[in-house]
Order: C-alpha cells, then sequence, then structure tokens
C-alpha cells in the first residue's frame, strides 16, 4: 500500500523525498518529512498552523514509543518484560494498553493472533542480513512451546509472563498504535490535517491541504509496487495492511512469508494474500488486517462484524478475487 501523489506522474518525486529524508515546506503551510524508525521508512505530511518543530515533535512521539514497545531494543519494557525470567515487571500504562489490546485480539481469534509469538518470530528473523534461514523442525517445536497469550498476567502496572520463556511480540499492533498517537498529538498543536505512514500503515487526521478526503491506493499484491487495484478516499481514518505478499523468501522450491501460525510454528497457510483494514484508530485496523490474514476469508467477516471501530476491508485472496466488507468502496 501506498499515498497515492495528486497526480500519477508525481511518483517519482515522491519517491526520491522518501529515500532523501528530507523536510520539504509546500504552499499554503504543508509540511512533509521521511526518517528511518520503527526499521522502516516513516513519512509525516502535516498542514495549517504548522512548524518544523510540530513535525520534529511528531517524530519524537514515534521514536520515545518504539523505545517503550520495540521487542530488539534493549531497556524497553517489552525487553525488560521478555528478559525478567517470569517476574513481574513495573512497565508504562501505555505499554499495558498495547499488550490488553494484544490480548482481546487474541482471545477474539482463539489464539490465531498471539503476542507471546515473539520468540518464534525471532527464531525465523525474516528482518535479518544475508542467506534466508529456515528452522528445523525441532528448533520450531521447542520454540513454538512457549506461544501462549494466557500466560500473560496484568495486575496494575506490572507485566508478569508466567512461562518464563515466552517472549511479547507487539508488531502486529504497535505501529499503529504509535501512529494514532501521533495523530492526536499533531491535531491537539493545531495541525488542520495530517497523513501518517508508518511503513504502509497509513493513519490520517482531517483532510488533505486542498480540503479533500486523503487518496490511499490499494496495492496490487501480484504486481510491482506501484501496481494498485483501486483508490480508497478517507478522512480522519486509518487504512492498514497486512499481507503475505512483500517480507518472504523461497528457499528449496517452497516460498515462506512472516506471518507465522502459532499452532504450527510455520508461516499460516491462508487464502488471503493481502488484507486492507478501514478503521477508526490505526491499532484497531493493524489488529484486523493481521488477524484477518491468519484466519482466512471464511472467519474473516465475524471477526470484523464484532471489532468496535471496524469501518471496512478489502481482501484479495490467492485465486485473485477481491472481496469488500462494510465501508470499503473502490473508485480507480
Amino acid at each position: 500500500m501506498y499515498i497515492l501523489p495528486l497526480k500519477p506522474l508525481l511518483v517519482f518525486f515522491v519517491v526520491i523525498a522518501l529515500l532523501s529524508g528530507c523536510a520539504k515546506k509546500q504552499s499554503g503551510e504543508q509540511i512533509s518529512e521521511t526518517r528511518l524508525l520503527l526499521d522502516t521508512f516513516c513519512t509525516i505530511t502535516i498542514h495549517g498552523n504548522v512548524d518544523q518543530r510540530l513535525l520534529d515533535e511528531a517524530f519524537e512521539i514515534c521514536e520515545e514509543y518504539e523505545n517503550l514497545l520495540s521487542i530488539t531494543i534493549e531497556g524497553s519494557d517489552i525487553w525488560q518484560i521478555n528478559n525478567a525470567g517470569g517476574k513481574p515487571v513495573k512497565v508504562d500504562t501505555r505499554t499495558i494498553e498495547v499488550i490488553e489490546t494484544g490480548l482481546e485480539f487474541a482471545q477474539i481469534t482463539d489464539g490465531m493472533f498471539d503476542i507471546t509469538i515473539g520468540r518464534l518470530s525471532r527464531l525465523w528473523d525474516f528482518g535479518a542480513a544475508g542467506e534466508p534461514k529456515v528452522p528445523s523442525a525441532p528448533e520450531i517445536e521447542t520454540t513454538r512451546a512457549s506461544v501462549d497469550y494466557t500466560k500473560v498476567k496484568i495486575e496494575g502496572e506490572t507485566v508478569q509472563l508466567a512461562d518464563p520463556d515466552a517472549w511479547i511480540d507487539l508488531g502486529g499492533i504497535a505501529k499503529g498504535y504509535i501512529g494514532d498517537r501521533i495523530a492526536g498529538h499533531l491535531t491537539s498543536r493545531g495541525a488542520a490535517g495530517a497523513l501518517i505512514n508508518l511503513g504502509g500503515d497509513v493513519i490520517t487526521a482531517g483532510n488533505r491541504q486542498d480540503g479533500k478526503p486523503w487518496r490511499i491506493a490499494l496495492r496490487d499484491p501480484f504486481g510491482e509496487a506501484e501496481d494498485w487495484l483501486g483508490l480508497f478516499e478517507i478522512s480522519g481514518l486509518s487504512v492498514i495492511s497486512s499481507g503475505t505478499y512483500e517480507r518472504k523468501f523461497e528457499k528449496d522450491g517452497a516460498i515462506y512469508h512472516h506471518i507465522l501460525d502459532p499452532n504450527t510454528g510455520y508461516p499460516v497457510d491462508s487464502d488471503i494474500v493481502s488484507a486492507t483494514v478501514i478503521a477508526d484508530s490505526g491499532m484497531v485496523g493493524e489488529g484486523l488486517a493481521t488477524a484477518a490474514v491468519l484466519m482466512g476469508s471464511d472467519r474473516a467477516r465475524e471477526i470484523f462484524e464484532q471489532t468496535p471501530g471496524f469501518i471496512g476491508a478489502a481482501l484479495v485472496l490467492e485465486n485473485g478475487e477481491l472481496l469488500s466488507y462494510g465501508d470499503a468502496r473502490l473508485s480507480s
């Protein structure tokens, strides 16, 4: 998923701005900047009563939450929980908020969305440099045994893993949560409109500078990066995609993607290649998009209907079929 520019010919210049990381001030007090955070390129665009300092504050918020919620940053709340040997750890209340939401998604998906998948996701390590490695079956089975969201115990401001071998990984909802917090801060400080793109997780506030809704393109998972199937027009909502088509590798004739089934320890066998969810918050959208891929199209509608904040969804299936739910109208 990517942001459709005002004119298709501007795609090249948008890519240049993305890679340069330079702030660009446009007419009518619009500012846009890209920085490398959350292990991805994060672009924030704002307009209205804004200045460079507000843009800096937005990225500072992003970095602050990354330092709370990252599984890999030493000293983060999640790192401390994972390395406490099963002892209770006092953490920030915002960390507890995200963990509690993750546990709610675990319940509605019967454990398919499981935030204690941390050791398993680290075992596969799809972000590692060099030759991709498929873990051995014994490694997977041993590591999979630590995945059990019911072992997460929250009491007051403390979090405890009853299984000391378990690791929490909030990668399925953290970026959406961070985007929500950034959007709230920007509007409270005078931004008339904002678009926060955290590596494909898109959260918006207000409208575009011209007063029209933001236009978000639904990427064709079977095409090139610039190929799209249609446009969503949104104001103050999030558009979040999850899929099996980007972070993947081929080994000995088999294709492995990064969305793991906690029941098997292997990439999930799903009929959904891409799930894009429109929601009133980024955290809800991200959780639902990931859950849809994990559960498959037969269960997706059920999950959507029972989740407050769901607006609409578009699912692209392995056979190329496009399914729409709720208010997910696409325009060309």
